[in-house]
Order: structure tokens, then C-alpha cells, then sequence
């Protein structure tokens, strides 16, 4: 693999396929293709194609029936639109008026247009955040990102209190559903009952009491008191 292969130019299709195989993967395994075509909303045929360019350019490795994972290369790149991403969405929410649940969009379009001058400014104007308004960890402009050790609150034992620390979803009526019950990151709730087989669980949320499915629950990463 010589030098020259990474001096073609990477279009946003790109950007967004290394992206999402970062965020497939950062638990350890090899991201599917299946899942790959689920989470970008393409047929598996396409994916395929996409998954070949990115392997010639060095980017990506892949083994049939194995998956793929990102090279080094790729993991830069993958984190640095993860820093824009995160830095854009921080900044519409924290100077423009964006509520969490509508910045998701526009910094999905916005990432592949600003500069990576225009990126350092927004992070310098902001303090360098190292978590954006779900809780998810911005990486620092040398590519670095923390890894937390969250357990979802579905895991959290009765008694337990606990503060939520990332809120791992982008689909906006959820997003609007736990704001307007004060489950945001930052707060910490106590675990007083649940309902076996997968029920709810009820909480106490600064004091007010509140009911949350498990599906809901599963999305809420939490870190425990220390």
C-alpha cells in the first residue's frame, strides 16, 4: 500500500460509512455487513460496493464473513468527523437554541462543509467540551476520545443510585420524551422498583417519581455513585 492511495479524495458517502463502522465497532467486534446496511438505511448489495472502494483505499479491512473493521487511516478519519459531528451539535445546542433532539440532523449536514479551522474555533468558543448534549465523548483535535464505562440502567439494582452519564440514541421523540422528564444527562435517579420479565422500572428523579420502560431504560448509560 503506497502513499498515494490516500490522497483520493474521500466523498461524505465515505465519511459517513467509516463513521458508522467506528460506532459499530467499539465494543470490540467486527462490524456486519447486515448491520452496516441497517444503520445507514441501504441495501446490502451497496454496502458491499462501498466496503470494497474503502478496503482499495486502505481505510477499512475486511474479511468475508467476518465483517470489517477500520484501519488506522480510517480511524482517524472516523474520528474526526465524530469530532466535528459532536462539536456542531454542541454548539447549536449551547449557542443557537437547538434542543438535543433537533441537532442530530443539521450537524449530520454540517460536518462534511465546515473547515477544520472553523471546527477548532467552535471548540475553543465552547471551553473544548469533552461531551456533547447526549453525553457522547468528543475526541480531542489529536484524535484521543475517553472511553467510558457506562451500564444501562437496566442493569441498575433496586436501591441503587445512580447519574446519567450519555443517552444512547438519536431518534427525536424519545429525545423529547426523556427531557420533558428531566432524564438528561447529569442527573441522578435512584432505582426504587421494577416489574420482572422486561417491565418498567420506577425511578426517583430529584426527588419526583417516575416510570420507564425497559426499552427506554436500555438507552439510559449511567455511571454509578463513587
Amino acid at each position: 500500500m503506497t502513499a498515494e492511495i490516500f490522497r483520493e479524495p474521500l466523498t461524505r458517502s465515505g465519511e459517513d460509512y467509516l463513521k458508522s463502522i467506528y460506532r459499530l465497532t467499539t465494543g470490540g467486534e467486527a462490524a456486519a455487513t447486515t448491520a452496516l446496511a441497517e444503520v445507514l438505511d441501504l441495501a446490502p448489495a451497496s454496502v458491499s460496493g462501498m466496503i470494497r472502494r474503502l478496503s482499495e483505499q486502505g481505510l477499512v479491512e475486511h474479511v468475508p464473513y467476518h465483517g470489517v473493521r477500520l484501519t488506522a487511516h480510517g480511524r482517524r478519519i472516523a474520528l474526526r468527523m465524530l469530532r466535528r459531528h459532536r462539536l456542531i451539535e454542541s454548539y447549536l445546542v449551547a449557542r443557537l437554541g437547538y434542543t438535543w433532539d433537533t441537532v442530530h440532523d443539521e450537524a449530520e449536514r454540517l460536518e462534511h462543509a465546515v473547515s477544520d479551522q472553523l471546527v477548532e474555533r467552535i471548540a475553543h468558543a465552547l471551553g473544548h467540551p469533552t461531551a456533547d448534549p447526549h453525553g457522547d465523548p468528543i475526541p480531542d483535535s489529536d484524535g484521543a476520545i475517553a472511553e467510558f464505562v457506562h451500564v444501562p440502567l437496566v442493569d441498575v439494582a433496586i436501591g441503587e443510585t445512580v447519574v446519567i452519564r450519555r443517552v444512547d440514541s438519536a431518534d427525536e421523540g424519545r429525545l423529547r420524551y426523556l427531557a420533558s422528564a428531566g432524564l438528561v444527562p447529569g442527573t441522578p435517579i435512584r432505582v426504587t422498583d421494577r416489574q420482572p420479565f422486561n417491565g418498567p422500572l420506577s425511578l426517583d428523579v430529584r426527588g419526583r417519581d417516575r416510570i420507564v420502560g425497559h426499552e427506554l431504560a436500555a438507552i439510559l448509560m449511567c455511571a454509578r455513585e463513587t
